[in-house]
């Protein structure tokens, strides 16, 4: 599973490419990052990552529910949504993506490790479901 593709949407430069840092000391393979809506839609078009880890404020004209959302209308990626604001309405707005996790900035690496590892172990068992039933 460490030899999956993973992308990296965040606002902020430092704080993606410690994400970046620490996803692949970690042994996770981080293939791209943008800091705008449009650049990472763009990204997963190209790249077809298996997990996109997105901040849900973004530089430009959108934030990272509606470039979810966009990206939900062209591929089934696993989202994991990583942001400061932790808000009802922002929850609410996020659930109606279908993510695979929402994490809560500041976060200890540890945690970042243990959504990105069951993200990945799901959908390995999903698709092992699959295979049984057919």
């Amino acid at each position: 599973m460490k030899n999956k593709k993973i992308v990296v949407v965040e606002d902020e430069l430092i704080v993606g490419m410690m994400i970046k840092l620490k996803l692949e000391k970690m042994g996770y393979n981080v293939v791209g990052f943008a800091s705008r809506g449009a650049k990472a839609i763009s990204m997963v078009g190209s790249i077809h990552p298996d997990l996109i880890l997105m901040d849900i404020r973004l530089k430009g004209g959108m934030d990272g529910i509606a470039t979810a959302m966009k990206i939900r209308e062209s591929y089934t990626i696993p989202i994991v949504f990583i942001t400061a604001d932790s808000s009802k309405e922002t929850r609410e707005r996020a659930d109606l993506v279908g993510h695979q996790g929402y994490l809560t900035k500041p976060f200890m690496d540890e945690d970042l490790g243990n959504i990105v590892h069951s993200v990945f172990y799901n959908s390995v068992d999903k698709a092992r479901e699959v295979d049984v039933l057919a």
